[in-house]
């Protein structure tokens, strides 16, 4: 796959003004890659577990085909998977019958059916199932797949979370309606009781003056439960008020997360057109490292690649380290932050200053806070390096939700190193 590709669906996703459109973006993508897939997108009802919808692409226009068919039908393996999200779990032997279940359109052949989770706020919302005809040689399509289906999953949740938004503005619209109703109507009735409670004193006047003293004392009962009562609307419309601005302050929270995931989504932009351009491999590198290190705010990072030696990599690019920690430098595999996490390949999350003092890592010139991320870059099995990310702008503290954002950046970085060789052409260009 071409970093073209991913650059046009990127640019495609970022522009789609519904998610029809960000679905057609991403079938046109699988389409570079292979014409011969079928791609499919299934929206889930977590109320009643069931795939409700099937979403084709087929010359050029989107077919809609109602579905009810209950994800637990799959072997539980797949739903714990497919719930998980993240990656393509392949469906196995049953492919061709549960392609026929989801209504996908016909291959002609026997294929492979593959199925990934789309999730929104850790919830399952959809699926997207790749029909692909079933190869003896060459490599599968959801090989390919996963950078075109993790930008959909950004584009994705941008849909979502507008859909969120404009749900909560819609009850903060119903809620203030009722309570104005309510208002109104109290008023109104209070207004009549008051008008009866004087025209029953009006007509006391003419009676005896026993009867004109219990007729004023009735009356003042009765404004003293209309004040009552106008003091439990005020407390029904301070209640009131307080409800909108927690409903404000969490359309706050949904902005700042669209406006993250909207700067992340510039960023792939950003990196992807220099990839696409073939330009410089140590622009290419810094561009990278730029990606992950502006994304998370970190003011001080690294970006490690592996070198030509066994068990050794070498610093590709690197911002806010020590004048005397040049670009070349070499590390070894099992030493330090950075090559421990190469040889576990496993992410290494730092949160705060108490945890680092007790963390016996931390005597490593490429970290200086307590709070950090060392990550591996890997792909099919293969090292490719290594990224750190420490110093957080305004003192910030990095978190398990961070490690997760940096999971999708690295994967992106990734595929763009492994694309245009860069451990290789980097090294060559740092020994000229």
């Amino acid at each position: 796959m071409s970093e073209s590709t991913l650059a046009s669906l990127a640019h495609a996703l970022a522009a789609a003004p519904r998610l029809e459109a960000a679905f057609v973006a991403l079938a046109e993508g699988m389409a570079e890659v292979d014409r011969a897939v079928v791609v499919a997108f299934l929206p889930f009802d977590a109320r009643d577990g069931k795939l409700v919808e099937c979403l084709t692409w087929d010359e050029g226009t989107v077919v809609r085909t109602p579905l009810e068919v209950a994800l637990r039908q799959f072997s539980s393996a797949v739903v714990q998977r497919v719930q998980a999200g993240g990656t393509f779990v392949d469906v196995g032997e049953e492919s061709d019958t549960f392609a026929r279940m989801l209504q996908l359109p016909p291959l002609g052949e026997s294929g492979d059916l593959s199925l990934r989770g789309v999730c929104f706020d850790g919830e399952l919302a959809a699926v997207l199932a790749l029909h692909e005809p079933r190869r003896v040689f060459g490599a599968r399509v959801i090989e390919k797949a996963g950078a075109l289906a993790a930008l959909f999953e950004l584009a994705h949740a941008r849909f979502a979370e507008r859909e969120a938004r404009a749900e909560a503005a819609r009850t903060l619209e119903d809620v203030t309606q009722r309570v104005h109703g309510e208002y109104v109507a109290k008023l109104t009735g209070m207004e009549q009781q008051l008008t009866q409670a004087r025209g029953a004193a009006d007509a006391a006047r003419a009676g005896q003056t026993v009867q004109q003293a219990r007729e004023m004392a009735r009356g003042a009962e009765d404004a003293r439960r209309t004040a009552s009562r106008l003091r439990a609307l005020e407390h029904q419309v301070t209640a009131a008020v307080g409800q909108l601005e927690q409903a404000h302050i969490e359309l706050h929270r949904r902005s700042e997360g669209l406006r993250q995931r909207t700067r992340t989504i510039y960023l792939l932009d950003r990196v992807l057109d220099l990839a696409a351009h073939h330009v410089d491999p140590q622009r290419l590198a810094e561009g990278l490292l730029a990606l992950v290190g502006d994304d998370m705010q970190a003011m001080r990072c690294s970006l490690f690649l592996r070198a030509p030696e066994p068990d050794t990599l070498y610093l590709a690019a690197s911002r806010g380290l020590a004048p005397h920690v040049h670009e070349g430098a070499r590390i070894t595999v099992g030493q330090g932050v950075a090559g421990r996490v190469a040889a576990s390949r496993q992410p290494l999350l730092v949160v705060d200053a108490s945890d680092a003092q007790a963390q016996p890592l931390l005597r490593d010139e490429y970290l200086t806070t307590g709070s950090f991320i060392s990550f591996p870059l890997v792909i099919r099995d293969e090292l490719i390096g290594v990224v750190n990310l420490t110093n957080r702008a305004q003192r910030g503290l990095f978190v398990e939700e961070d490690v997760e954002r940096v999971r999708l950046l690295g994967l992106v970085i990734s595929l763009i190193a492994l694309e245009a060789r860069l451990p290789e052409q980097l090294l060559n260009r740092i020994h000229d």
